[in-house]
């Protein structure tokens, strides 16, 4: 992916960008500057996912059980007690070789589970709403893909090369409520940067909810 937009830049003869990323975008995003400093000329991230093992085990290992104990308990009953897959490993495989009843299923629950803890205050007729509106199998193989790979980086990868990103600017938008990455996962990546600006905002990890859908708007205006 880091090849694809150095082709794209290539392509259109862009020779520096600022770069906005949220979520698994912020990993991408921090990974692209990590290898292309040279190319970068700020960063705006949005709910930061470092692609750690940690993060990862946060999101689909029971991290977030305490706060939506509903919403983990029907992810992991998905997957049989005897499977010695992980829970993204046992997904991915149903979405890729289960019958095509199984494919949509395993499809459907992966984005329920993300949909359902992914907004603050979040309404069921809402979440079914914002599923119909995107093709929600294609998301949930590439997110049961990544995760299944360690997000195909090496562990602590980004915090162990940050100061390779002394020099950027860096803006980071973080809901304080954000269950799918942690509020603590922002705040370290601001006390490692030397020149970021960190934001919470009163919201959970979507960039529609108003507090930092604003932010990123002002952001991007200045």
């Amino acid at each position: 992916m880091v090849d694809d937009i150095k082709t794209l830049l290539s392509y259109l003869k862009i020779k520096k960008v600022n770069i906005f990323g949220g979520s698994w975008g912020t990993t991408l995003s921090l990974v692209f500057a990590i290898q292309n400093p040279e190319k970068v000329k700020s960063l705006l991230l949005r709910g930061v996912f470092l692609g750690d093992k940690r993060s990862i085990d946060h999101y689909v290992n029971g991290g977030v059980q305490n706060e939506f104990p509903k919403e983990w308990d029907r992810f992991k009953a998905n997957v049989p007690l005897d499977s010695n897959l992980t829970i993204p490993a046992y997904y991915l495989g149903q979405m890729l070789n289960g019958t095509p009843q199984n494919k949509k299923f395993f499809c459907y629950e992966w984005v329920l589970y993300e949909i359902s803890i992914f907004k603050k205050g979040i309404a069921e007729n809402e979440i079914d709403a914002i599923i119909n509106e995107f093709p929600f199998e294609s998301l949930a193989i590439m997110e049961a893909h990544y995760l299944s790979n360690n997000c195909f980086i090496e562990e602590n990868y980004i915090l162990d090369h940050i100061k390779i990103l002394d020099d950027i600017p860096a803006t980071i938008i973080h809901g304080k409520y954000d269950a799918i990455c942690p509020v603590e996962y922002a705040e370290k990546l601001h006390h490692k940067l030397k020149r970021s600006t960190l934001y919470i905002e009163n919201c959970g990890h979507s960039d529609s909810e108003p507090g930092i859908e604003q932010t990123i708007i002002e952001v991007l205006n200045q």
